[in-house]
């Protein structure tokens, strides 16, 4: 056999199925050029409450501050928007804590906010958040794995995140790590501050317009403290109210807590008791205690 015409006669068709290939690897990148890269925003609800809080205020009790939700997840976008201006937002995730996993007022409206979605973790009796930074990791390898998203932005500290960030990396998404300035030290766990592709802080002039100390007004502790009956239909005659203003959904979504109520509504039950009684109940557990039976007995009474 001529080993020089067996050549010959392979040489067209090599270079055919080369060219093939060359073609089909132009039309793959010409595609790819032109899919738009996304990204996504991973908020730790919890952690932006005590950073931002702490930072604003000087303390992380949600009862004592306001959080314009909404707004903040407005300028997170924005900046997401001038970060990864060649990128399209697929949607930002909001991840917090509520007792059995049942969505509080304010929760409820944040949830209704364009291109938001919430994750509930659970709410211990200590207040903790538990299962938070397993959702995050969920939705974030599970975005990842799919090609969901070229870059996430996440805003959390806790060192647990680290197996999310390696599980979205191990996919190829890039994950940006941002946090809130800490008046001492840091709020963000190192191991978490060294896995991460890029770190922002936000400092107190950006978190300042989205977080609003409550006024606390003072009352005279000297008068007699009112009686526990007293106090009973106070929290019924707020029931009432509460009940009339939000409807009988908002009533089906809370009964379940019995008989612990969210904190946003424990604190405005405490606070409109108060300017009723015109007499603190801080300090006095048992007059609280019958605030919130006045309260529920109204609102099982209802149902």
């Amino acid at each position: 056999m001529n080993h020089a015409d067996t050549g010959a006669d392979e040489g067209p068709g090599i270079r055919e199925q080369l060219d093939r290939t060359n073609q089909l690897l132009q039309r793959v990148l010409a595609e790819v050029s032109k899919t738009p890269s996304t990204h996504a925003i991973f908020v730790d609800a919890g952690y932006v409450y005590a950073a931002a809080g702490l930072l604003v205020t000087g303390t992380e009790d949600r009862r004592s501050f306001d959080l314009d939700a909404e707004g903040l997840i407005e300028a997170f976008i924005d900046k997401a928007r001038t970060i990864f201006a060649d990128s399209r937002l697929l949607r930002v995730y909001w991840y917090d804590g509520a007792r059995r996993r049942i969505h509080t007022v304010e929760q409820q409206s944040i949830a209704e906010l364009p291109d938001v979605k919430v994750r509930l973790g659970n709410l211990n009796a200590n207040n903790q958040q538990k299962g938070v930074d397993s959702l995050i990791r969920t939705d974030l390898e599970s975005l990842a794995r799919h090609r969901a998203i070229s870059d996430a932005a996440l805003v959390g500290g806790d060192e647990d995140l680290v197996s999310a960030v390696e599980a979205a990396q191990g996919y190829g998404a890039r994950v940006h790590l941002w946090g809130i300035e800490a008046g001492e030290g840091r709020n963000q766990a190192e191991p978490l501050l060294w896995e991460v592709d890029s770190q922002r802080t936000f400092d107190l002039d950006f978190c300042r317009p989205y977080v609003t100390r409550r006024s606390v007004t003072m009352y005279d502790d000297e008068s007699p403290a009112p009686a526990r009956d007293d106090v009973r239909f106070v929290g019924a005659q707020i029931a009432a109210g509460w009940l009339a203003s939000r409807g009988r959904d908002a009533l089906a979504d809370l009964l379940p807590g019995h008989p612990y109520l969210p904190g946003s509504v424990d604190q405005d039950l405490l606070v409109e008791a108060e300017r009723v009684l015109q007499h603190s109940l801080r300090g006095h557990a048992h007059l609280r205690r019958a605030l919130r039976d006045g309260f529920w007995q109204h609102l099982q009474a209802q149902f």
